[in-house]
């Protein structure tokens, strides 16, 4: 895997156009000096994958801005999750976005003459894998800035499209047509068998139908879909469920056994010691989020329970900005058992008295030399997918199932079978509760309390300490950049 991951970087590095849409690129890769066979393909593929583990990477779209996290040693935190947004205070330039599209755009112009004879089948997983991509990259950006531009055609040289936005209803009707046209190419492929994983760390037929659930759940709650897209989020976790993954029976392998073996991860992002920290050639920074999670030896020093910390001996590897927040721990009040706490917090313990509440959701690897940040990160795992799946029968107000598939993740908890009220309201506010307890840390909450606020289950300005008293939007706003480089597009609305 170390080879693959290396050999990735280095093409996604050859692989990548400077940029997209604002500025013009100045791509190496041209019809003459790359796509000349079709050896050339799978490797592209593979090179745009660090993209996508980019952006699941990044915790300032999905976490910081909910309530999951407050200042430990010391603050990293920024605009996000102060909840002060402007044109020109942490505002997006969605270049690295549309880096990500384009290449893939480029691989599905290219490889259109290409008939793959003697290997069809190969051709058809380059193809699936593309369009999944691609409908993550504009899912992401969406959930991010809202309405964005569409650019579907491939750019070489510098005949870049300033294009306006799209409606996010043109954007999800192609997010769709491109989960369709992969899962589609999946299932063509000679013997097809949904089980098969040829790689937790790439999509699969059950990884698109993952992302499939979370796109018509989002769809259906923030934009309006109804129960048309509830019940499409319904059918894609059916076919989730007929791809082999199952529950790890012990919560704590959850994040500690790599992907690759790793039962219930249905799509992860690789991570390896010793990667570069800062991206190179056009890929973004590989810096794993859980490094201003973990405690340095010297901030944690004195602690009664210092073996039991997840310190890392130097600030290299662990920066100690991040704690579990009071509203998280408040979660599981009444469940003072859930066997899942000690994977997820640990309280520091001083001669003073309880200190700080460090987060173990993801604790790294201890080696000889020190504690390193390696985890893969998760993208979608089965408990997840569980937990969308109940979300949706809910919002359908048919809590019998909903609670019949809350309570599939309650199992191994230790809490028992959901005993509380059964009305739609009650249901779906322990459903959030559930996802804070079994997601916490998974870079997934903002986007849950999103859709929830957006189903009327909770008004996230007065749920989320830092969004009280403010009317800042839910969509970012555009960098000042953006705006000076392309006169088709306007700001987001609410920052005009």
């Amino acid at each position: 895997m170390k080879k693959i991951l290396l050999f990735s970087l280095l093409l996604a590095s050859l692989a990548g156009c400077k940029s997209i849409l604002d500025i013009k690129p100045q791509s190496s890769i041209t019809d003459e000096n790359y796509f000349s066979n079709e050896g050339d393909f799978e490797p592209y593929v593979t090179g745009i994958y660090p993209f996508m583990r980019f952006f699941a990477n990044n915790v300032t779209y999905g976490t910081e801005r909910g309530e999951e996290l407050v200042p430990a040693l010391n603050s990293r935190f920024g605009t996000a999750w102060n909840q002060i947004l402007s044109p020109t205070t942490g505002a997006i330039n969605y270049n690295d976005w549309y880096k990500a599209i384009g290449n893939c755009n480029l691989l599905l112009e290219k490889i259109a003459p290409f008939p793959f004879t003697s290997n069809p089948d190969q051709r058809k997983k380059i193809l699936a894998e593309t369009y999944s991509l691609r409908a993550y990259f504009y899912f992401h950006l969406s959930r991010v800035i809202g309405d964005v531009p569409l650019m579907l055609q491939a750019v070489v040289g510098d005949n870049v499209p300033l294009l306006p936005r799209s409606s996010t209803t043109a954007v999800f009707k192609q997010i769709n047509a491109d989960l369709d046209t992969a899962i589609s190419l999946f299932r063509s492929v000679s013997n097809f068998n949904a089980a098969t994983y040829v790689s937790k760390y790439r999509f699969t037929y059950g990884a698109a139908q993952a992302l499939k659930a979370d796109v018509k759940l989002w769809s259906a709650k923030v934009l309006g879909g109804g129960a048309a897209d509830l019940n499409a989020a319904i059918a894609a976790i059916d076919e989730v469920e007929k791809t082999g993954v199952a529950l790890n029976a012990d919560f704590k392998n959850v994040t500690t056994v790599r992907a690759a073996t790793n039962p219930e991860v249905i799509l992860a992002a690789f991570f390896l010691r010793d990667e570069p920290a800062t991206g190179i050639s056009g890929i973004p920074n590989t810096t794993h989020y859980v490094m201003n999670a973990l405690p340095y030896k010297t901030g944690v020093q004195g602690a009664l329970n210092l073996d039991s910390l997840p310190y890392c001996e130097t600030t290299s590897n662990g920066q100690g900005a991040y704690q579990i927040s009071p509203a998280s721990r408040a979660l599981f009040a009444q469940y003072p058992n859930d066997k899942r706490i000690p994977f997820t917090w640990v309280t520091e313990r001083q001669a003073s008295g309880p200190k700080i509440s460090w987060i173990t959701k993801y604790p790294g690897t201890r080696y000889v030399d020190d504690r390193v940040p390696d985890n893969d990160i998760i993208m979608y795992r089965l408990a997840d997918l569980f937990l969308l799946k109940a979300e949706a029968y809910a919002a359908l107000d048919q809590t019998g199932p909903a609670i019949e598939y809350l309570d599939k993740v309650r199992v191994r908890t230790g809490n028992g079978p959901y005993t509380g009220a059964t009305d739609k309201a009650a249901v779906e506010k322990e459903l959030l509760d559930e996802r804070g307890r079994e997601l916490y840390f998974e870079n997934k909450r903002w986007y849950d309390l999103v859709r929830f606020h957006k189903g009327g289950t909770l008004d996230i300005y007065q749920y989320i300490p830092n969004l009280a008293g403010k009317t800042t939007p839910i969509y970012w706003p555009l960098n000042i950049t953006v705006l000076a480089n392309n006169d088709q597009i306007d700001q987001t609305e609410g920052y005009n």
